[in-house]
């Protein structure tokens, strides 16, 4: 049976972003061998959207977007966009320093991680 997930960040700057992951979030992680480190995420859950084409997105979840960017922030992160109101919930994205973007929201729906 599936006992878990396994997240992939496809990076210009691999291990830039790793550091962060590792130094800015504190993610606890495991070397996998010569310095490739895997995560552990904060309980995680899915969701199907209707769409055109076939796409994946991550957003990374939290209790209060205003003062996690205010917290972020101050370590040094950019955010790409400033926290919207979305219906679903309060959204902004932050950029990894290897280029790509990740979304952060605080959800205003029932959540499932926590099941």
């Amino acid at each position: 049976m599936i006992n878990g997930a396994h997240l992939i960040i496809h990076s210009r700057d691999a291990e830039a972003d790793r550091v962060f992951l590792r130094d800015v979030l504190g993610w606890p992680h495991v070397d996998a061998g010569g310095g490739w480190l895997v995560f552990k995420l904060p309980p995680a859950e899915i969701a199907v959207h209707p769409g055109g084409s076939p796409s994946h997105e991550l957003f990374l979840m939290c209790d209060d977007v205003d003062a996690t960017v205010r917290e972020l922030t101050a370590r040094g992160v950019e955010f790409t966009e400033p926290v919207t109101s979305v219906g679903w919930g309060l959204k902004t994205a932050l950029r990894l320093p290897g280029g790509g973007e990740v979304g952060l929201y605080q959800p205003r729906h029932p959540v499932a991680h926590s099941l």
